[in-house]
Formats: C-alpha cells, sequence, structure tokens
C-alpha cells in the first residue's frame, strides 16, 4: 500500500457507496469501520485516506463480493467528471496519449490503487497494471475497478474511437465472465502472468474533439496546486482520523498522536483549528464510529461499551451518542442494526 496511500477525494467513496445502495446494502454497512458519516458524501471538498476507501471496498466484497464482476460495476461509475479538474484537464488534452500522460503524472489525484505502466511497440502500446500494492483478497476489484474506469473515462472523451485490443488478467477465469465481454468489448484471457491490456497505438495519437490547449494549462496549474495543498498539511484531519481509528477502543490522547505525527500538540492543535475541528471532535467521531461495531454485538451491555470506550459513564456514552446519530444506542441497536 506504500505508493498509494496518500488522502483522495471523498468522491470516489461516494461513488462506491452509491454501488453498494444500488446492490441492496444500507449506507452504514457500506460506510461501517470507515470513519465516514452519510452526509460527508456530500461534501465537495472532503478528503479521505486510502485506508478508509479500502475499508469501504472490504464492506462491499463482504457483503456483495459473490456478485459477478463487481469491480467492472464499479469502475463503469468513474466518469471524467468524478476526477474534477484532473479529469477537464484530460478532456482538453490534444490526444488520448496526452490525456494518459496527464492521468499518470497528477496520479494523486486519480482513486486508482493499481499502477499503470505504458510500454509500446510499433503498431500496439500495452498497458500493464499492478494492483500487488493492495491486501491481495482486494486486488481482483481494484483491477477490475481501475481498468474499467481508465476505459470509461476513454469513451467519454472520445465515444467514437475503439481503442482496446485485447485485456489479460492475472486472476484466475471467474464461474461468469460474460459480463466482462459485454462492458469491456473483447473476451478477456484469465489466469495469465500479469495483467494488461493491449491498446491501438494508432487510437491513442488521433485528437480528441475538444482539445484546447490553454484549457488544458490552466487545468494543469489547478492540479498542481490541489497536490501541493495536501502535501502542505491539508488533509491534516484525515491523517488524525486514521490513527485514531487503528489505535482501537484505547484511544491516544493529543500528546501521543502529535508525537506520531512529529509535532508539537499545539501545533496540531493550530493546524486542525485552520482546518475547522478540534482534536476532541475528531475522537468523539472516532470513538462514536467504535460505538457502532461495538453495538453488533447484542452480548455487550451499553454499560460495558460505555466503559470500553473510556465514557465517564452510560449517561454521558448515552449524550454523546444522541448527539451523533440523533437517536439512543439502544433504539439505534434495535432499529438499525436488524
Amino acid at each position: 500500500m506504500n505508493r498509494r496511500n496518500f488522502v483522495r477525494s471523498i468522491n470516489s467513496m461516494r461513488l462506491l457507496a452509491e454501488l453498494g445502495h444500488d446492490q441492496g446494502l444500507s449506507m452504514h454497512a457500506c460506510l461501517e469501520g470507515t470513519g465516514v458519516r452519510q452526509r460527508d458524501l456530500s461534501d465537495p471538498l472532503g478528503i479521505v485516506s486510502a485506508e478508509q476507501e479500502l475499508q469501504l471496498i472490504r464492506n462491499l466484497l463482504a457483503h456483495r463480493g459473490n456478485c459477478p464482476a463487481l469491480g467492472t460495476q464499479a469502475g463503469a461509475r468513474y466518469h471524467f467528471t468524478a476526477y474534477g479538474m484532473l479529469g477537464f484537464a484530460m478532456a482538453s488534452s490534444s490526444t488520448l496519449q496526452s490525456a494518459f500522460d496527464i492521468s499518470v503524472k497528477y496520479s494523486q489525484l486519480t482513486f486508482a490503487f493499481s499502477h499503470f505502466k505504458l510500454n509500446e511497440s510499433e503498431h500496439e502500446s500495452n498497458i500493464i497494471v499492478d494492483a500487488s500494492d493492495v491486501p491481495q483478497a482486494l486486488q481482483q476489484f481494484i483491477t477490475e475497478r481501475d481498468i474499467t474506469a481508465l476505459l470509461t473515462v476513454q469513451r467519454d472523451l472520445f465515444p467514437t474511437q475503439t481503442i482496446l485490443h485485447n485485456l489479460y488478467f492475472s486472476f484466475p477465469t471467474p464461474t461468469q465472465f460474460a459480463h466482462y465481454e459485454a462492458i469491456y468489448g473483447v473476451k478477456p484471457i484469465f489466469g495469465c502472468k500479469k495483467t494488461l491490456a493491449q491498446i491501438n497505438k494508432e487510437a491513442l495519437a488521433q485528437p480528441l474533439p475538444q482539445a484546447n490547449e490553454l484549457a488544458r494549462k490552466s487545468a494543469e496549474e489547478q492540479c498542481q496546486l490541489v497536490i501541493e495543498r495536501r502535501l502542505s498539511g491539508a488533509g491534516l484531519t484525515i491523517k488524525v482520523r486514521d490513527r485514531l481509528l487503528h489505535s482501537g477502543v484505547k484511544l491516544p490522547d493529543m500528546k501521543d498522536v502529535a508525537k506520531d505525527l512529529c509535532m508539537t500538540p499545539r501545533t496540531l492543535h493550530r493546524h486542525l483549528e485552520e482546518e475547522g475541528v478540534t482534536f476532541l471532535d475528531l475522537r468523539d467521531e472516532v470513538r462514536l464510529t467504535l460505538a457502532e461495531n461495538l453495538l453488533r454485538n447484542r452480548n455487550l451491555l451499553i454499560k460495558d461499551i460505555a466503559s470500553e470506550l473510556c465514557y465517564s459513564s452510560s449517561t454521558s456514552f448515552i449524550s454523546a451518542f444522541k448527539r451523533w446519530k440523533g437517536t439512543t444506542p439502544h433504539i439505534f441497536r434495535n432499529q438499525f442494526l436488524q
């Protein structure tokens, strides 16, 4: 996961949650354990960590992993507009090749966990797709999603041009594979040494109908600014939330988290304040996310959950939960966790 562990727009999680909802899942089931609330999905400026998005994918697979080619169904939702300013930069590029190059250049603004490498011969271009950075249980879904998303954008930008010649997957032949041919337009070959897409090289060189050099340059400048803002400290909220989520029920205090982030508590407080949140807000948010998970165990009493999460009393836990969810833990357990 090292090479793809960067913060990203929440838009991808929104698309994945919508897929889950269309498959019959509740938003709670989709977002369980991610630390993301349903209302957060509507924030156009929201950012999340890579691990939060991976947790949503785990939830999808846990509940709907038997759906044929689920990853391709996800990837078909990633139109170029999903990528914000990067999508506009790709759309205004001179050729499909240029659009692909821009997506690689600003890969931190994509949602791909796979790595794309272009190998060219005289007549064809092979796009090698490597998802080995992510946990093995998620690799097939992510490979399917990322390849399909790439082709979805291509069809958005140049719908009259067919570029895919052949498709080779490294995972075994699935029991149902008709959906693959329907969405890709070719019959994939499974069980190969590596995953790659054979692309028509001449098609990549065709000019895009909406090419605009000035618009592309302006969009690229905005892409660079977005990356710089994220690298310069924007998204500290995500980093703190991520550390709290993975610390278990015994949440660390502000001093411990600040030390982990190589800064003083005062500096951490100041940066979080600039992002419009406090450490206590985040700590309470994570505690209540953990509470939802503990409430799934009907053998645990409310007072035991309150104690486990270090609330001073059952009353303080119930009050905090009610502020967060708009209902009591008891009602939530009975009505929402059927």
